[in-house]
């Protein structure tokens, strides 16, 4: 297929710019088109919007579908529950109905059933879906929000997952898996084995809780972790239920949207590690940057972080 055109969505995001920059090196590529709307509230359903795009594709007879999925589709679906290095042959499927989780399983469930369709000039449509661990890296909005609230708060890095121990994947190691999902399904050597899969995509970050990575790329600038007591786990559970009864009680008179609930606290707060194995083995999956790399490049942007708010102190003072 020569002069292929590519569409991203989402480009603008902290994913999707990092799609972009390495798509620009892709041979024969003559086009890039970029998709970043603020849909209204009521078309922002995930399922919905990747259902329009796949009949699309059909209609458009575009041959490859790489949907971004995330591990929650797995889950963990309870903090007394332990997956540690778990791999695409385990059925593993989340079971809350939050709308992030559930919408996310229903699309990329679509996805990859639409692996095969027919397209309007007789070609045939091959998806996949990739499944990144928790992403960070430059300008995530995690991360952004916890260094900003610790600044905010003589340097105390709040505590959103002690108890948790998980596989962080950096965000240019993601989109680098993007881009060998992309070659794998143009390669008709490839695309056999890899279309109508999914795939867990991490890296060689060292497993650790939530709390130790926003240390460990903060603490060169004087952050220091909440050194306080805290709950135990089960009863932060309980009480995100006696949470979700007020709110639910007061839904008819008022809209109360909790600090937490059983859904955030399982989230936070489990051992749920995967292995990239699989991708390894058909996308030829390898992380272009080492942890030490990730690891440099974040944190040169969380000093910049760090600069900012003295630049905000000192213009407030003079």
């Amino acid at each position: 297929m020569m002069g292929w055109s590519c569409l991203v969505t989402g480009a603008g995001g902290l994913l999707g710019q990092r799609i972009v920059r390495l798509l620009v090196e892709e041979k024969e590529l003559k086009e890039i088109r970029a998709l970043d709307k603020a849909f209204r509230p009521e078309l922002r359903e995930e399922f919905s919007s990747t259902q329009l795009l796949l009949e699309a594709c059909v209609q458009a007879s575009v041959p490859v579908f790489i949907y971004t999925s995330s591990i929650e589709v797995a889950g963990p679906n309870s903090y007394k529950e332990i997956i540690q290095n778990g791999h695409e042959e385990e059925p593993l499927e989340n079971t809350w109905p939050t709308p992030y989780p559930h919408s996310k399983k229903l699309a990329e469930k679509a996805v990859l059933a639409a692996n095969g369709w027919n397209l309007k000039n007789g070609d045939t449509l091959y998806t996949c879906a990739l499944r990144p661990t928790y992403i960070y890296g430059e300008g995530g909005p995690f991360l952004s929000a916890s260094i900003n609230e610790a600044l905010n708060n003589n340097g105390i890095l709040s505590s959103v997952g002690k108890f948790s121990t998980v596989n962080p994947v950096y965000v240019g190691n993601v989109a680098w898996a993007h881009i060998l999902a992309l070659r794998a399904l143009r390669d008709p050597k490839k695309a056999p084995s890899v279309r109508g899969q999914f795939y867990y995509i991490s890296d060689d970050t060292p497993h650790q809780s939530y709390d130790n990575l926003n240390y460990i790329l903060s603490k060169e600038f004087g952050l220091r972790l909440d050194s306080r007591w805290s709950l135990p786990l089960s009863l932060m559970y309980w009480i995100g239920f006696l949470l979700e009864v007020v709110s639910f009680l007061l839904s008819p008179i008022y809209s109360y949207q909790p600090p937490f609930n059983r859904h955030t606290v399982t989230l936070s707060n489990s051992v749920f590690t995967f292995s990239y194995k699989k991708a390894q083995r058909d996308l030829a999956y390898k992380p272009l940057y080492s942890w030490e790399e990730a690891k440099q490049k974040t944190m040169e942007w969380v000093g910049s972080l760090v600069d900012r708010h003295k630049e905000t102190l000192k213009s407030k003072t003079q």
